[in-house]
């Protein structure tokens, strides 16, 4: 009897450390497939990849959590302002003009960025995993800045003054300076002077290449837009971004065509203003609850009649060539979910802001205010870059939930709310 009973205490103990470990591989391999996930955003052609990394992560999460294996936090001052919105825009799917489109968008787009804000700010909350997160944003991106040019000027034969990525339909012109503006701000954030001779060759390296498929983009507002972060993070780095900054402007002066994109003249007749007052023409058709949630709503010529609303342009402003697509993330999100749902959007921006306020005023240590002047300077240039170009959705949204994430991840590390060691 006594035998029977050690028998069956010795196979519950092994059971439990079976159990054990195999929790412990399950958790960690929600950050590495988190972090292959990140480091294929900017790549085009990786949808399979990248949908398999992100769903598998969230499936092992919701296991683990099923079994209390571990501790899942929706604790965040942002999650009640994202909660008001994502009720907001299922409110405005029974009234969507593309009621299946808006349904498709708000699982596919807005829950899934949700999901990943929530399952970063859950699985890399300690300072080395912060780093980690940031490092593997750098090297994605330096190795997708190096890829474009070789393919777009010297496989495609593109000349060195058309913009880079004109051509690109995954990741447009427009579009890749939201993905590349945040890895320049993390690399410079990172080139002080306790950084070692090897690193600070890797993140010079990347910086280069990164900073060169920026300015061969010769997107406006992507250059509006680093300036601006540019000048947030000049208290913390002033030296590091004095240089940079020289080299970065004269970078811009030879960069073929840049220089006149820039003209005052052209940038006052820019195609947008056409899009912009057009975009502006909907939302007053549609003012509370917008034209629905679904992005090719506003393109379907059978629900939305842009010719219409183009009409009602002043003439030297009105498109020759319909866009349609708005170009603008606070008239985009205006257009689909009403006043409401643009209010409500500014609210969530708002709480951020008043977290970066509290990181950088309040941070407990230099890492946790150095990295906040960094991610609030990216914050501020995704904003700005917003303004000129729809950031909603795809590679570009994934980079804007990143640094909600990295917020929010700081904001916990500041108070030690997260519940994990602060250098782990």
């Amino acid at each position: 009897m006594h035998t029977k009973t050690s028998t069956d205490k010795t196979l519950r103990l092994a059971k439990g450390n079976m159990s054990e470990k195999i929790s412990k591989i399950l958790t960690m391999s929600v950050p590495i497939l988190m972090g292959i996930f990140l480091f294929f955003n900017p790549f085009p052609h990786t949808t399979a990849i990248k949908e398999i990394c992100f769903y598998s992560s969230l499936f092992i999460v919701l296991i683990l959590i099923s079994f209390r294996q571990i501790g899942f936090s929706f604790q965040s001052p942002v999650t009640i302002p994202f909660l008001f919105f994502v009720i907001w825009v299922f409110v405005g799917l029974f009234f969507a003009l593309d009621r299946e489109n808006s349904i498709h968008d708000f699982f596919t787009h807005l829950l899934k960025y949700l999901a990943l804000y929530y399952l970063l700010v859950n699985f890399f909350a300690s300072k080395k995993r912060f780093e980690i997160l940031s490092w593997v944003i750098i090297i994605s991106t330096a190795f997708f800045s190096l890829g474009a040019m070789i393919y777009f000027y010297l496989l495609s034969g593109h000349p060195i003054s058309e913009r880079l990525g004109a051509s690109f339909l995954e990741l447009h012109v427009d579009y890749i300076g939201f993905v590349t503006l945040f890895p320049i701000l993390l690399s410079l954030d990172r080139f002080n002077g306790k950084t070692s001779a090897y690193t600070k060759v890797i993140l010079l390296v990347c910086l280069l290449v990164t900073s060169m498929a920026t300015l061969l983009t010769q997107s406006r507002g992507t250059l509006a837009a680093a300036v601006i972060a540019f000048i947030i993070l000049f208290p913390k780095k002033k030296k590091t971004l004095i240089v940079f900054s020289i080299l970065f402007l004269i970078g811009a002066g030879i960069t073929p065509g840049l220089t006149n994109r820039l003209d005052l003249t052209k940038a006052l007749n820019d195609v947008r203003i056409g899009i912009n007052l057009t975009t502006y023409e909907i939302i007053k058709s549609h003012p509370v609850i917008g034209i629905g949630f679904g992005m090719e709503t506003y393109g379907n010529k059978n629900l939305l009649d842009l010719e219409k609303y183009n009409a009602r342009v002043p003439p030297q402003y009105r498109q020759k060539r319909i866009i349609t697509a708005p170009h603008n993330v606070f008239l985009d999100i205006a257009v689909r979910t009403g006043l409401v749902g643009i209010a409500l959007y500014i609210y969530i921006l708002f709480v951020f802001v008043r977290m970066g306020w509290k990181i950088i005023r309040h941070g407990k240590d230099n890492f946790i205010r150095d990295r906040g002047f960094c991610i609030m300077a990216a914050f501020v240039g995704i904003i700005v870059q917003g303004i000129f170009a729809d950031g909603m959705f795809g590679p570009q949204a994934i980079v804007l939930f990143t640094i909600f994430a990295m917020i929010t991840i700081l904001f916990g590390l500041r108070d030690d709310i997260t519940g994990l060691p602060a250098d782990e």
